[in-house]
């Protein structure tokens, strides 16, 4: 693909369905590059929309509001960075060729919800995951759970984002307020769970994994140094590269994502989410496209997963090099706001090796994720200290 110059009519237009704080970072990399960018999102002003070319504000479940956005602005790619998508108006746009859809638009509708993915995973490849099943309703998930899950479990959405929705059931007295819990956070209003049984792991990862066109002009799959994480009630609140594995666990993690991406097929970057426990490795989910925890490459790798994103879904040469061992921590809202400011950046900045970003987040409140503190050290360990000391001198307050 030849790259245009924006707001030409060579201009090479990609559109971003879904404009938060990762979408914001790959508008900037596209930018980068010469590409005229497109935010959409349900509300106005989200991060990306500050800093692409233009934006628009829509309910992208909304099928015929989605075509008519995509008719409009004739996009040559468009980007998923939302799972809340009407995934059958994006088939027909691939199919009608108005468009190319990143990865694919079979891969945005199978991700698009934990029962599809986890079907393709366990049923069709064959992957190892936690035992699972699927229930509408609280008497199905408490069936399930006597049937054969047992305790503890997780229950979760089949359709959220960010791990929100789901809960750590450990017995019967936890079932109401899980179901309760999950019906509240889903993205759609849709009441079905998938109920996991408990995986006693030592470690989560994401195994970021770039399928990008090689000098032959096939697609070659590269994998980035593994992540740790932390996540707290579903959400990521601490990541950091790389994460120690033992080279079993290492084969078998790449192994499993490369099959995974592969299966879903097309370029661009995917987070692969894996349980570790020794040697062993389980799949738990995938998303086709940059991951929270992966904010830790804005400052542990040449290439950030935006910056590979980006090249890859434009046909371009991607690098998987890590430069130095890194973490992010989660800067949060703290209070319910509009317009928040922060103070304590000098101080936060003062840290050696630190960096951050500040969203621009048009709303705030408490454990909304508003900022990400970045920094590298000599270790991981030390890199770990140095971002929670960063993301704890940043301090929202009312403007």
């Amino acid at each position: 693909m030849s790259i245009g110059t924006p707001l030409s009519t060579s201009a090479t237009r990609v559109m971003l369905l879904g404009a938060g704080e990762l979408g914001k970072e790959l508008v900037i990399a596209l930018q980068r590059l010469g590409v005229e960018v497109i935010a959409v999102d349900r509300y106005a002003n989200a991060p990306a929309m500050q800093v692409a070319h233009r934006s628009h504000v829509l309910p992208m479940t909304d099928g015929a509001a989605l075509r008519r956005v995509i008719e409009q602005e004739r996009p040559h790619l468009v980007v998923p960075e939302i799972e809340a998508i009407a995934t059958d108006t994006l088939l027909e746009i691939e199919r009608e060729q108005i468009a190319e859809v990143i990865p694919t638009a079979r891969a945005a509708r199978l991700t698009m919800d934990r029962e599809g993915i986890r079907r393709l995973a366990a049923e069709t490849l064959g992957l190892p995951t936690s035992p699972y099943a699927f229930a509408e309703s609280r008497e199905q998930v408490e069936a399930a759970i006597t049937g054969g899950i047992g305790y503890p479990c997780v229950i979760k959405p089949v359709m959220s984002s960010s791990g929100k929705g789901q809960s750590v059931v450990t017995g019967p007295d936890g079932i109401d307020a899980a179901w309760a819990h999950a019906m509240k956070a889903g993205r759609v209003a849709l009441p079905r769970v998938i109920v996991e049984g408990f995986i006693r792991f030592d470690y989560e990862i994401t195994q970021l994994t770039v399928r990008a066109l090689g000098a032959d002009g096939q697609v070659v799959t590269h994998f980035c140094e593994p992540i740790g994480h932390i996540q707290v009630e579903g959400d990521y609140v601490l990541s950091w590269q790389p994460q120690a594995m033992t080279p079993a666990a290492r084969e078998a993690a790449r192994d499993i994502a490369g099959r995974i991406t592969a299966a879903l097929g097309g370029r661009g970057i995917f987070g692969v989410e894996l349980f570790v426990r020794g040697d062993q490795v389980w799949f738990s989910e995938v998303s086709p496209r940059p991951h929270d925890t992966g904010m830790v490459t804005l400052c542990s790798q040449r290439l950030s997963e935006f910056e590979l994103h980006a090249r890859a879904i434009l046909g371009l040469p991607v690098e998987v090099t890590q430069t130095s061992p890194g973490a992010s921590a989660v800067i949060y809202g703290g209070l319910d706001a509009t317009g928040i400011a922060f103070e304590g950046l000098a101080e936060a900045l003062q840290v050696p090796g630190s960096d951050l970003r500040l969203f621009g987040k048009p709303e705030s409140f408490p454990k909304r994720r508003m900022g990400v503190a970045l920094a590298t050290g000599a270790s991981v360990d030390e890199a770990i200290t140095r971002a929670k000391q960063v993301a704890g001198r940043v301090q929202p307050i009312r403007p």
